[in-house]
């Protein structure tokens, strides 16, 4: 079965061509990263007006690349939610269209699950169940993954996504956005103690997180430091950053790990690339003696490959779409 598929949720518009779900034939994207960077974050208007002029091309460039015609395709699969509304309703008009055109099923993805679905596409090993921590610009969450279709959030960010925080410390810092990699670059040989940030615990669930003071208690410590003309060591900022919110995620994802019994664990989104949250979860499973899948860095941003291998199973599950279909800003994972 072939899938094509569109991610547009963002700053990124992606198409592919994904075979039987885990077999990508194509997978290409457009990014409008570098026009947001003047802002230190994404512009809605701009991402929803790049993502208008690259979706055709990229449609077409997927078909090419994967060699095969427009009458080789299946179905199409589409991000419907969660996201910024306007970029993802250029993704889900368009792919009204193609389904519409080609008289082929449209399949709508959560864009979450999608993520999760990346590391199907690496690891053919890995079937449900298992549990998977999603870390994202947008998202944070404990994922209970029951089966391809059934999910349950066991616990998640009440505040800002760790995504986020990377970014908006990497803003103040000049390092410009996005701002994962510059500041995994920055953390690399700092000293990770040398800046003490506080680790947040929720009252009420264990597994819940908060990122807010983290990223309050960074912010003030740049401006504290630039007026009164202090330098800080940028290197060891970053480290004990980065320190701080691996001290959030492991230890409550080992926890959900020890509730659900499963000792199955992957990991999803684009946090997943950081290096620091990597190794210390990769340390944390040979203790646990709990298999670990970790997602190649290609596939932790967004792309429409992980889209269509989550459409796949969508698709199987009889989740196909009708003509009314709209696009969500946000939207639980279990509901999706």
């Amino acid at each position: 079965m072939n899938i094509l598929a569109f991610e547009s949720s963002c700053d990124e518009t992606a198409a592919a061509v994904v075979k039987d779900g885990r077999t990508v034939l194509s997978s290409v994207i457009a990014s409008s990263a570098d026009m947001h960077a003047v802002y230190g974050g994404v512009v809605p208007e701009i991402a929803s007006r790049k993502h208008v002029e690259a979706i055709s091309g990229l449609a077409d460039e997927a078909l090419r690349q994967a060699g095969v015609d427009k009458s080789d395709i299946d179905a199409v699969a589409v991000t419907y939610a969660p996201g910024l509304i306007g970029a993802l309703l250029v993704g889900v008009s368009f792919a009204k269209s193609v389904a519409f055109g080609l008289g082929v099923p449209l399949i709508p993805v959560h864009h979450v699950r999608g993520h999760i679905a990346a590391n199907y596409i690496a690891h053919p090993d890995l079937e449900p169940p298992f549990l998977c921590l999603c870390v994202s610009g947008g998202t944070t969450a404990l994922v209970d993954v029951r089966t391809y279709t059934d999910f349950r959030v066991l616990g998640s960010t009440r505040d800002d996504a760790a995504g986020e925080c990377f970014d908006k410390t990497a803003r103040v810092l000049g390092l410009g956005y996005p701002g994962g990699g510059p500041m995994d670059r920055m953390a690399q040989g700092g000293n990770d103690k040398a800046y003490v940030f506080p680790r947040a615990h929720v009252e009420g669930n264990p597994l819940d997180l908060s990122f807010s003071g983290l990223k309050t208690a960074v912010l003030n410590l740049i401006h504290n430091a630039d007026q009164k003309g202090e330098a800080l060591d940028l290197h060891d900022l970053a480290a004990s950053f980065a320190a701080a919110v691996s001290d959030a995620l492991i230890p409550r994802t080992m926890e959900a790990n020890q509730l659900t019994g499963y000792n199955r664990i992957a990991v999803a989104g684009g946090v997943a690339a950081n290096s620091r949250i990597r190794a210390d979860l990769t340390a944390a499973c040979e203790r646990a003696g709990a298999k670990l899948w970790l997602p190649p860095l290609e596939l932790c941003g967004d792309n429409a490959a992980m889209i269509g291998c989550q459409g796949y199973y969508e698709y199987l599950a009889g989740h196909a779409a009708g003509w009314d279909l709209n696009a969500k800003a946000s939207l639980d994972i279990a509901k999706g």
